[in-house]
């Protein structure tokens, strides 16, 4: 993963230089954008991020942009700023799980606050997404059978009830079961549980 990004979309490119002023002294990693098409039409790195974005910009607004970000399934977090914000803007924005939303003039700190809990939030996700995508791998790399035993295993089924079930003999089921185990990186019986859970299964 690389080192943590901000991404600053407002249509005032003197609030983008001085934005990207404040970040860059802190010692982040930033790129500004004047609109949400030129920010989407940008490829996004494979870091932990936050997005900048203000509320009223020609065009698509930032609560609207925020939108289009849960539905085409953009996890960044979130950082309103806004010259013209009101209580039922800034209600929808945190309901819409924005990190922050900010009146200006704001203090440097309460941005840079907020920033700081916006990468933390995505540093989070990403770890979690990496996770969930090693057991997906892990679960696809079992054939159909092992499969089989393992669901019914998860369910406290003894080998033999699972023999019966499944229509195999009991040795079939111990084998299967044991590279299962192997496979899912499960060390016991709770263990490889855990696992089917955190998969959904």
């Amino acid at each position: 993963m690389g080192d943590p990004i901000v991404y600053i979309v407002d249509d005032d490119c003197s609030v983008r230089a001085a934005l990207e002023d404040l970040l860059t002294s802190v010692g982040l990693k930033v790129s500004t954008f004047g609109s949400a098409k030129e920010f989407l039409a940008y490829p996004l790195e494979e870091a932990p991020g936050c997005l900048v974005l203000d509320v009223r910009m020609p065009g698509q607004s930032g609560m609207d942009f925020h939108r289009q970000m849960i539905e085409m399934g953009i996890g960044l977090p979130v950082v309103f700023i806004t010259g013209h914000g009101d209580i039922a803007m800034s209600v929808e924005a945190m309901k819409n799980g924005a990190i922050e939303f900010l009146t200006k003039p704001f203090r440097d700190q309460s941005l840079l606050d907020a920033i700081h809990k916006g990468i933390e939030k995505d540093r989070e996700r990403r770890q979690s997404q990496a996770i969930a995508s090693a057991l997906q791998a892990r679960w696809a790399s079992l054939t159909a059978g092992e499969q089989d035993v393992t669901r019914l295993v998860v369910q406290g089924l003894l080998n033999k009830q699972i023999a019966a079930q499944l229509n195999i003999s009991e040795i079939t089921v111990k084998v299967r079961r044991g590279h299962a185990m192997r496979k899912m990186q499960a060390g016991s019986l709770a263990e490889l549980v855990k696992i089917t859970e955190k998969l959904g299964l």
